[in-house]
């Protein structure tokens, strides 16, 4: 089993030779926008395990409290780093769509893959109701902060166009503020006050599987800083050619950035989950993809929305469209229910996933 995972972390090392390639497609060779768009969404890949990897070897050296809170901060850095190059171009359909395709990848992408291939080694599967119960309603609640515009702005219609635009600002800027008071709060109950409930029991295999030991604390912060100044130099490169590579594949910017952008910046994240549930650790497969999913919805969205005062070309709202908002809620709702008794098994994984198809073939067809 260890050769099998040195291989997953062979295969990602060797997607680094993208990121020359990306490099040279851009500058030199004046590429295709959607060679340069492929070049670049493959880099991201292998930059983003590397970025995961040296975050979890810094938690490890200092301690579990700075450590729990650098891997909270840094856990969906990758995706938080494309939505802002993308907020910077002004591309708000791309941010709010990888938001969205974040949040359900991870719930019925992630979460789906990892109980699938845990349910077919193991036939049943147990993992801390609490802590995903609580994990859950916490999605509901990200839910709600997108229902609530949306509902706003059915129930304005027609009015003064210029007062509602406001009106909508005011009222996203607002709900955003709640969402990351309650996201820094959701830290104090996980990494302090109930710990216990996501804190699996010691395993040499999952420290293998996560990689989280034998860095010094120097190479750590080197890795992550040089990690983290490519995947924005990719992503500047994904973000520009994100409108001509769409149209080239037939693809609207939103399903791009709900699907494609979405599972680029969660891939190594989501090998790091499957491989978990292969080892009996449901307990931390499942704080992997709820927990992304929470970051997501209560962390990197508000931030958004507060960096668009400032690099945006106009502040952003939380009007998502009506089949976005949709897929939030079904895929919170379907999660809510599969982790209510604390067992999973594979045939629940095949109804995460099918929901996942589902929703990105409605995405693949949705109207430009």
């Amino acid at each position: 089993m260890i050769k099998k995972l040195f291989a997953v972390e062979n295969i990602l090392n060797l997607l680094l030779v993208f990121v020359p390639i990306a490099v040279v497609l851009e500058y030199v060779v004046h590429a295709s926008p959607l060679a340069i768009f492929i070049a670049s969404c493959i880099a991201i890949i292998p930059l983003a395990g590397l970025m995961g990897k040296a975050t979890e070897h810094l938690a490890e050296t200092l301690g579990e409290g700075i450590g729990g809170l650098l891997n909270a901060t840094f856990g969906n850095a990758a995706e938080l780093i494309i939505a802002i190059m993308a907020l910077r171009a002004g591309l708000y359909d791309v941010v709010k769509a990888s938001i969205t395709g974040s949040i359900i990848g991870n719930i019925l992408l992630v979460l789906g893959l990892s109980v699938l291939y845990g349910g077919l080694k193991f036939e049943s599967q147990k993992f801390n109701r609490t802590a995903a119960s609580l994990g859950s309603t916490l999605l509901v609640l990200s839910s709600i902060g997108l229902v609530v515009p949306a509902i706003f702005h059915f129930l304005v219609q027609g009015t003064s166009s210029a007062a509602v635009v406001h009106d909508e600002l005011e009222l996203s800027l607002e709900i955003a503020i709640v969402l990351i008071v309650t996201y820094i709060l959701s830290l104090l109950f996980t990494l302090k006050t109930h710990k216990h409930l996501y804190v699996g029991e010691p395993s040499a295999e999952a420290d293998q599987a996560l990689g989280t030991h034998g860095w010094s604390r120097g190479k750590s912060l080197g890795v992550l800083l040089g990690a983290t100044a490519l995947v924005a130099l990719m992503s500047e490169f994904l973000v520009g050619a994100v409108d001509e590579a769409a149209k080239s594949l037939g693809m609207t910017e939103v399903f791009v950035g709900v699907i494609l952008v979405a599972i680029i910046g969660n891939a190594a994240e989501h090998s790091t989950a499957v491989l978990m549930a292969g080892k009996n650790k449901m307990d931390l497969a499942v704080n992997i993809a709820v927990g992304s999913s929470i970051q997501i919805a209560l962390f990197v969205a508000p931030v958004l929305l507060f960096l668009s005062y400032v690099i945006g070309p106009r502040p952003m709202d939380l009007l998502f469209t009506n089949l976005e908002v949709l897929s939030i809620v079904m895929s919170t709702a379907i999660m809510a229910l599969i982790s209510q008794d604390g067992e999973s098994n594979w045939m629940e994984g095949v109804q995460l996933l099918s929901v996942y198809v589902i929703l990105g073939i409605a995405f693949f067809y949705l109207p430009i």
